[in-house]
């Protein structure tokens, strides 16, 4: 896209917490973007939002009240500015309850390849589970993962355990926790990030398999920080990861384009498996808002892209509401 064809200039505000500047504005990003006539403007949320303008679009991952309210209140002073994305739609996903409900929604063609999520069962705290542990087991069977509710970035929100028997369930701390199966799926999992209509898929080593031979000897219960002591040699080496077939892209591009369409959100990124007994049933078990797309391969001009389309979107939506208005 030549800078040319957008003469005007951009005013993008990006509200990230440092690590996430740190690791995502980077001087490549800031002179890619401004050689496209976008100028990235750091938002201090310490001063209110609306004297922070002019502003065209606000990129932001910043939670809590009162920075919501913050941008409810720019927003109804500036209706033409966008907001990517809004903080309902990313509340919804940093819930692992809502989170799924989100994918069991997806509308995906009829194929071979079917997509799913792993059962799971909610509890608001450890004494409630152990008291409901024999319907958990009948239900979900060991191994099973624990997750924290809430899947917002924070410390808490990563402190993940898999679990190999009862004793394992009673150590777990109480506060509400999300019990879900275990599936094998061969020690890899597939990223996909989004970007508007941008899709990339790309493969990452993940928890290794757990033969039902090797259960009968874990006990209690292991954080994932850990895990990798269970792997074994043989278990997806090198050469093997390097073997593990992609997903069909014409599947994970219609999977992305209907999570977008769902989730009302245009920065994210999911987390699919393949299950080891069915090559054709993947699951999705993660959705993240606004993931390290500095990862990929060219980002800075993925990221500009995507600004300047979200944008002309934006002012092309704004353009025939007023025609609309107009022929009122």
């Amino acid at each position: 896209m030549s800078s040319s064809t957008h003469s005007k200039r951009h005013r993008v505000g990006y509200a990230l917490p440092p690590k996430k500047i740190q690791a995502f504005i980077k001087p490549s990003l800031i002179h890619h973007a401004d050689q496209h006539n976008i100028d990235l403007i750091p938002i201090d949320p310490s001063k209110p939002l609306i004297e922070q303008g002019p502003l065209d679009c606000v990129i932001h991952k910043l939670y809590g009240l009162d920075w919501k309210s913050q941008l409810r209140h720019f927003s109804s002073l500036n209706p033409d500015a966008l907001i990517i994305d809004p903080s309902d739609s990313i509340q919804r996903i940093h819930d692992r309850v809502s989170m799924l409900q989100v994918v069991s929604n997806l509308k995906v063609s009829e194929r071979k390849q079917v997509l799913d999520v792993p059962r799971q069962l909610v509890f608001s705290d450890s004494e409630t589970m152990v008291k409901n542990s024999d319907d958990l087991i009948q239900k979900l069977g060991f191994p099973l993962i624990a997750k924290p509710l809430m899947a917002d970035g924070s410390e808490t929100s990563h402190k993940m355990y898999l679990v190999f028997d009862r004793e394992g369930i009673d150590k777990l701390e109480s506060r509400v926790i999300i019990m879900q199966e275990f599936v094998n799926h061969g020690g890899v999992i597939f990223k996909v990030y989004v970007a508007g209509d941008f899709v990339k898929c790309v493969k990452r080593k993940s928890l290794p398999d757990i033969k039902e031979e090797k259960l009968v000897s874990l006990k209690g219960l292991l954080p994932f920080s850990q895990i990798s002591n269970l792997e074994e040699k043989s278990d997806c080496g090198g050469g093997e990861f390097d073997r593990v077939e992609m997903p069909p892209v014409d599947f994970v591009e219609e999977v992305a384009m209907a999570m977008k369409e769902e989730s009302g959100i245009s920065l994210l990124n999911f987390d699919l498996i393949r299950d080891a007994r069915d090559a054709n049933r993947y699951l999705i078990i993660d959705i993240n808002y606004f993931p390290g797309f500095e990862k990929i391969p060219n980002y800075e001009s993925v990221l500009t892209d995507f600004l300047l389309n979200a944008m002309e979107k934006n002012k092309s939506r704004d353009v025939s509401m007023v025609r609309e208005r107009g022929d009122d």
